[in-house]
């Protein structure tokens, strides 16, 4: 069973965290901030990894901690439910679009994490959530997860489908790199012998 649950708690947020990444995309999430939520849920539903996120977290001062907590969390999960990577395809890649709307989304389960962000909003605020904080979920994420994750926005135009594109994205590549590969299932998908 690949899965895992982290309980992050802090002076600014209590987070609970479980995931299945053999799931079938089921989802509860609840972080106290609708759009998030939203976006949330897109990932699970399009990786088909089980999510359920439970994040109270300081929104009376900002959304900030809340988004990047909850980041650090899920991807916590998902380190910890990878275990040592046995098996995994390790590589994904995705085109999404939404509309008018495409986004390019690669990522390496490496153990080294970086983001590249090339993504830009032309809205300080979809719904209720800055839109600056996406570039913060996404580098808390990675970083969590120990992921080398590049997001490029190719075009759009409505900021609504910039973001859903990015999260479907990386739903996409999540989804292909950590599968098993059943040409490799018991083997560590490195030259290195470790990831």
């Amino acid at each position: 069973m690949r899965t895992a649950t982290i309980n992050r708690n802090t002076a600014e947020t209590r987070i609970a965290v479980t995931i299945d990444l053999d799931g079938t995309g089921h989802y509860d999430v609840k972080t106290g901030v609708g759009f998030f939520d939203h976006m949330l849920e897109q990932l699970s539903r399009h990786s088909l990894i089980d999510l359920h996120v439970r994040t109270e977290g300081d929104l009376h001062i900002d959304q900030h901690h809340t988004v990047e907590d909850t980041g650090i969390a899920i991807g916590e999960a998902v380190a910890k439910a990878l275990g040592d990577k046995r098996g995994i395809r390790r590589y994904g890649d995705a085109l999404s679009p939404m509309d008018e709307t495409l986004t390019r989304v690669a990522l390496d389960i490496s153990g080294r994490p970086w983001l590249v962000w090339g993504v830009e909003f032309s809205q300080k605020r979809l719904g209720e959530m800055d839109t600056e904080l996406f570039k913060h979920w996404f580098h808390s994420f990675a970083q969590a997860a120990g992921i080398t994750l590049h997001i490029d926005l190719l075009h759009g135009e409505n900021n609504h489908h910039i973001a859903e594109s990015a999260f479907k994205g990386l739903a996409r590549a999540l989804r292909t790199a950590v599968e098993i590969d059943e040409r490799k299932a018991d083997a560590i998908p490195s030259t290195k012998g470790i990831l």
